[in-house]
């Protein structure tokens, strides 16, 4: 009894430190951005987030998450498969490399990509010679990104393809089934809620990327600012409704992602459940 007692007293504690830690962390913060964007009222919220510079704003962070979530999805799968499947000289070292931008500033992500492709650049001048722009342009925003994002999906996949292991894909080779035949048709049925998942979470930090951008966007408005960009040059000019309004758009793209992902928590366990 003395032992229930101390348990019930401990799982309290533990609740209100939870509940009081994301209510000062996560849910103020949230409740103050929708006042403050709501504060010049409805019509106010609409012109700041139908602003042409918000929108321009909210098309290159969409486009910058969707060409980073394509490529690192291609890179994940591929890098997940590598190191779990084949033995090869070197699969300590890229399994490292892979989690570089986790230890890596964003910031020194960026100004890594500046050293390469600035003017300052030995490989400048062709660049420039064949009319490609990467600094202060939207290519080195997606660059930015995808930095920033590529361990999400192998880091999803590795795990679960360790504990696949091999046989049935060797059983599978066995009868005779292609290399791209075994990967559909068996590896893939392991692997594709871990994929959603990487995916779901690629997304969400594509979409909220601010340092790397920050360095390599120029913050040139309506050109190369996202929405975290924009945001902040709003709110240094003092227009709090507008940065306000437009975070409020980032909050509700997270929202949406976070619904993603119980759904497809949800579904994965589900069909774990199922094969067990």
């Amino acid at each position: 009894m003395g032992l229930r007692k101390e348990n019930k007293v401990l799982k309290i504690i533990l609740i209100s430190i939870s509940f009081i830690f994301l209510g000062i962390f996560l849910i103020l913060p949230l409740i103050y951005i929708i006042v403050t964007a709501l504060r010049d009222g409805i019509s106010g919220y609409v012109n700041a987030v139908s602003d042409e510079y918000a929108i321009k704003a909210a098309i290159l962070t969409i486009q910058a998450t969707v060409w980073a979530v394509i490529i690192n999805t291609i890179f994940g799968i591929s890098a997940a498969w590598l190191i779990t499947k084949y033995a090869f000289k070197g699969k300590k070292i890229l399994s490292t490399f892979i989690d570089l931008p986790v230890t890596v500033s964003p910031i020194i992500a960026g100004l890594i990509y500046v050293l390469t492709f600035g003017r300052q650049s030995s490989i400048y001048p062709f660049l420039d010679s064949h009319g490609i722009q990467i600094i202060f342009a939207v290519p080195g925003i997606v660059l930015a990104t995808i930095f920033v994002t590529f361990p999400f999906i192998s880091r999803e996949l590795i795990p679960v393809l360790t504990a696949q292991g091999t046989d049935e894909e060797e059983a599978a080779a066995i009868m005779g089934a292609g290399t791209f035949t075994i990967f559909r048709k068996v590896t893939f049925s392991h692997i594709k809620w871990a994929l959603l998942y990487g995916i779901v979470l690629c997304t969400a930090r594509a979409m909220g990327e601010f340092g790397a951008v920050s360095v390599l966007s120029g913050h040139l408005r309506g050109k190369t600012n996202t929405l975290p960009l924009y945001i902040e040059l709003l709110y240094q000019g003092y227009d709090f409704t507008g940065a306000f309004a437009a975070s409020s758009i980032l909050v509700v793209l997270a929202i949406v992602v976070l619904i993603l992902r119980l759904v497809i928590e949800k579904r994965g366990q589900k069909d774990l459940d199922l094969n067990k």
